[in-house]
């Protein structure tokens, strides 16, 4: 009894500091890779249950239950905050063999199985640790399960045999996950997971046992019939999973690193075209830029102007493709060209002697091809007329 304890008790603390070492030595160095919005997720994989003790009962002795290995699956429903934080909705399935009762008096044959579900609420932590391919992720889970039990085991030389059935009623069940998620690039949003869960369904969990032969409780009885409750005290289960996890709205690929912005050349006393650059699918200003807008503020009230013009650009990359990449495009240039014109204002300028337009992809200063990331088509341009 005591090395099977002693067993148990290693399975509990191997699984949870394995998973609680990758998770502080990733945390130690990541940030979070956001998921957005709505998303769906599906697993399967290898259950492994832990010996199981039954409680001894008036009727029945008590032993362990050692299962073989057993099957899991699960489904989720959940919602990223765009900041490295999950919630999300489970139901799980898991159902492991019976092959040995143990502790008694008597070697034993044993069969059947035994059933565990459940639904379970889980927050989990996403990190980006500098791969493109690759996002550890860690998370815990509480919630609510049951278990079915439809086992029997037998004396080999020894004239006992029980079954053990019934469902219990539901506990608590709770749960540690640490998995690792790699992108789909062919399938924006589609990405595949392996994963590790500890999950425990709190006991007792009481079935319903039916023994004939001479065993009873506290040894040798008269040879007969006996009913009674079979309580077991403890339910712990590794799982290793594999499964795939679809977002409705991913987030835009990360941008490769790009040269910082260019800035103008300094100008002469006369010039008048300023040209402000953006990193790649933003429309807020970097300081550089609100360096150069400043500039050209400060230039219209020491030359004649009768009218500033504010015209925005992008390069022809889009996180769409065709058509739409197009319309978002558009509209990019247009944000580009307020902020621009915003600053301008705070600058002194009069918001009604500044024009906006926005061009999109057209006009390039660096001629592409399609779908070409570009820092120097990613403008504004400043005319004072």
């Amino acid at each position: 009894m005591r090395t099977m304890e002693r067993r148990n008790w290693f399975w509990t603390v191997s699984a949870l500091a394995l998973a609680g070492g990758a998770v502080i030595g990733a945390t130690s160095k990541a940030v979070a890779q956001p998921v957005q919005g709505l998303y769906v997720g599906l697993g399967g994989g290898g259950n492994l249950a832990q010996d199981q003790t039954v409680r001894l009962s008036p009727q029945q002795p008590s032993g362990k239950l050692r299962y073989g290995a057993g099957v899991v699956g699960l489904g989720s429903v959940g919602w990223g905050f765009g900041n490295g934080l999950r919630l999300e909705v489970e139901g799980n399935y898991r159902n492991d063999p019976l092959q040995h009762f143990r502790g008694t008096r008597f070697p034993t044959l044993a069969g059947g199985y035994q059933e565990t579900y459940g639904g379970m609420v889980n927050a989990l932590f996403d990190m980006d640790i500098g791969k493109s391919w690759l996002y550890p992720y860690f998370g815990v889970g509480a919630g609510y399960g049951w278990s079915h039990m439809a086992a029997h085991y037998a004396g080999t030389n020894y004239p006992y045999a029980e079954r053990i059935g019934g469902t219990s009623d539901g506990s608590f069940m709770y749960q540690g996950i640490f998995g690792l998620s790699v992108p789909v690039p062919w399938v924006v949003g589609l990405s595949t997971t392996l994963e590790y869960r500890f999950t425990s369904l709190l006991g007792p969990q009481r079935f319903t046992g039916d023994g004939i032969g001479t065993e009873g409780a506290f040894g040798p009885k008269p040879y007969g019939v006996s009913r009674g409750n079979q309580d077991i005290t403890t339910n712990y289960n590794h799982s290793l999973l594999l499964g795939v996890r679809y977002e409705f709205n991913p987030a835009p690929p990360p941008a490769p690193p790009v040269m910082p912005a260019i800035p103008a050349a300094p100008a002469p006393a006369e010039a008048r075209t300023y040209l402000v650059f953006f990193d790649w699918d933003r429309s807020d200003l970097t300081g550089r830029a609100r360096e150069i807008v400043a500039q050209a503020a400060q230039a219209s009230t020491h030359i004649q102007t009768t009218r500033i013009e504010v015209n925005g650009y992008t390069d022809t990359s889009s996180i769409h493709g065709g058509a739409r990449g197009a319309a978002y495009n558009q509209a990019l240039s247009v944000r580009r060209a307020k902020s621009v014109q915003a600053e301008l204002v705070r600058d002194g300028v009069p918001a009604s002697a500044i024009d906006i337009h926005g061009f999109g992809e057209t006009h390039p200063l660096v001629p592409t091809g399609p779908n070409a990331r570009e820092p120097q088509n990613r403008r504004v341009e400043i005319i004072l007329n």
